[in-house]
């Protein structure tokens, strides 16, 4: 059941709200819950187990941590003085056996379902190399719907329990709720427990702004995926289907295409699902904060895919660079090394692991560990030389904050983003690389001017929707990045201007939407993770 479907926005999410707001508020949660396992049910069918026994290993793990916390806190008094630390250190280790069986409970299954022929395919072809008569035989195998996000969600939980961020749930409805709600099951945004839980559970009273702000949203969030991304996903398609046959303008064109089309639909359908929730009263993370206009590598993943970098950053490159083993490391590296470099490389060991998280995050293949760590080289590179840059710019009287050296960082920051965008979506890594070398090896402006772009599967009056698209996001991001909230703006209007305005959005997606005669129903991509 896809978020921009009929099906979903009209009858799913529609019956829901009137069942939500029918039942008292007390029961309210009972809906949303119903909600999401039907969902899930209808989208994923017998694979709802998966979810169900992570459900359940967060839940268990859960309490039997709180009681050995509780169990700490409450003798640790009585404790000899002289037997606090060996208590001390008994309990730590009793709370991180917890953690680890949660962990390979939840990542266990995400691995078999998702990496296992992965790892296969790699286990046979250096058995081939070294002459083995070894072969793994790859599985038919079907993932279930969001593993990839619920299971970082359900990680988030057992480990803020065993920080003492939040204290172990006794209601299995609340973590039930929390890992399956419909409107985030499917790509995230990735919720927090303790932000998240209470706010499902509890029931919310009925607020028109609150429904028309969320459907306000979801209209938004339909434009960027029907009348945007689903219309350049046709060039895109073509393009990287058959990328022997395309080099020059035609690849930086493919390229350009993929990443409007991966902004437009991922930021769409966090659009959908925010607006989904907020239809209910619910509150969702941020995902999304005007990320072309960053002038780094580091800024632009600071604001595209927010909740993940936020996930990254608090679960595994914190985890490293805050444990003991490391801090030892981190003060031995000090010691021997004095510069910039002493205080940098301490940061850029644990930044390796979470990039080569990140791209096997996203997908069971070396594409992705290339992507990942594409970035990683970026972002270490740039911490390395930033004294020296700082130096030089000083040397030569460069003004970093003038309006010239911003927009070659915005520019040099785009380019760059492009070339990770062309190693995501290539077939292979080898494939990127041929397509990249091709822009320069096969460029031609006559491509412009002979009608070949006409050739692409697109005719002239869809280029004319992806411009007028193209600017009226533009306009939106520059009032946003300037602080001016539209939503604010649209409901101060009088109840007719409101009204034009909503009904001139819906029939805009409806008039130009690609969909219908001509064009494939378009999944969204970060579904498939």
């Amino acid at each position: 059941m896809a978020y921009n479907s009929y099906l979903y926005i009209v009858v799913f999410l529609g019956l829901t709200l009137l069942l939500y707001y029918a039942v008292p508020k007390r029961f309210r949660w009972i809906i949303l819950l119903l909600a999401s396992w039907v969902f899930y049910y209808l989208s994923s069918g017998n694979l709802i187990i998966y979810l169900l026994i992570s459900t359940a290993s967060v839940y268990i793990c859960g309490l039997w941590l709180g009681r050995i916390i509780e169990s700490y806190e409450n003798a640790k008094a009585s404790v000899p003085r002289e037997e606090r630390k060996a208590f001390s250190d008994r309990t730590a280790r009793r709370k991180k056996l917890v953690v680890f069986l949660a962990l390979l409970v939840n990542f266990g299954l995400l691995a078999f379902l998702k990496y296992s022929n992965f790892f296969a395919d790699n286990a046979n072809t250096i058995s081939k190399l070294l002459n083995l008569n070894v072969l793994i035989r790859s599985r038919r195998i079907t993932l279930p719907l969001g593993i990839s996000f619920y299971t970082l969600m359900a990680a988030s939980y057992i480990i803020d329990v065993y920080r003492g961020k939040c204290r172990a749930d006794k209601n299995p409805a609340r973590i039930a709720l929390f890992l399956s709600f419909f409107p985030h099951i499917v790509e995230g945004p990735f919720g927090r427990y303790d932000h998240l839980a209470g706010q499902l559970y509890e029931g919310h009273p009925f607020s028109y702004r609150e429904l028309t702000f969320g459907a306000q949203l979801i209209i938004w969030g339909l434009f960027k995926k029907i009348v945007i991304a689903d219309r350049v996903n046709i060039v895109v398609k073509n393009i990287f289907a058959n990328p022997q046959a395309y080099s020059g303008l035609f690849v930086i064109l493919g390229v350009l295409f993929f990443t409007l089309q991966i902004y437009a639909e991922f930021s769409g359908a966090m659009d959908i699902v925010t607006g989904s929730a907020q239809m209910f009263g619910i509150s969702l993370a941020k995902n999304f904060e005007r990320p072309f206009f960053s002038r780094s590598v580091a800024e632009f993943w600071r604001r595209w895919h927010m909740t993940l970098g936020a996930w990254l950053r608090d679960y595994i490159l914190y985890s490293v660079s805050l444990s003991k083993w490391f801090m030892k490391l981190s003060k031995f590296i000090k010691s021997r090394l004095r510069s910039g470099a002493g205080k940098t490389l301490p940061t850029i060991i644990p930044l390796f692991l979470v990039w080569l998280f990140c791209g096997l995050w996203h997908g069971a293949s070396w594409k992705y560990v290339l992507y990942g760590m594409y970035y990683y080289a970026i972002m270490a590179a740039g911490m390395l030389f930033e004294p020296l840059f700082s130096r030089l710019c000083s040397a030569l009287r460069i003004n970093r904050e003038g309006r010239l050296f911003r927009a070659l960082q915005l520019v040099r920051t785009f380019i760059l983003v492009n070339i990770g965008m062309l190693i995501f979506r290539a077939p292979q890594t080898g494939t990127a690389f041929s397509m990249l070398r091709s822009v320069f090896t096969g460029f031609n402006l006559g491509v412009l001017t002979n009608g070949a772009l006409l050739k692409l599967g697109m005719d002239i009056h869809d280029y004319y929707v992806i411009a007028v698209g193209c600017v009226i996001m533009l306009v939106v991001s520059l009032l946003q990045e300037k602080g001016v909230s539209l939503r604010e703006r649209i409901a101060e209007k009088n109840i007719a201007v409101r009204w034009c305005i909503y009904f001139a959005a819906i029939f805009a997606v409806i008039i130009f939407g690609a969909y219908g005669a001509g064009y494939n129903p378009v999944d969204f991509i970060y579904a498939q993770f």
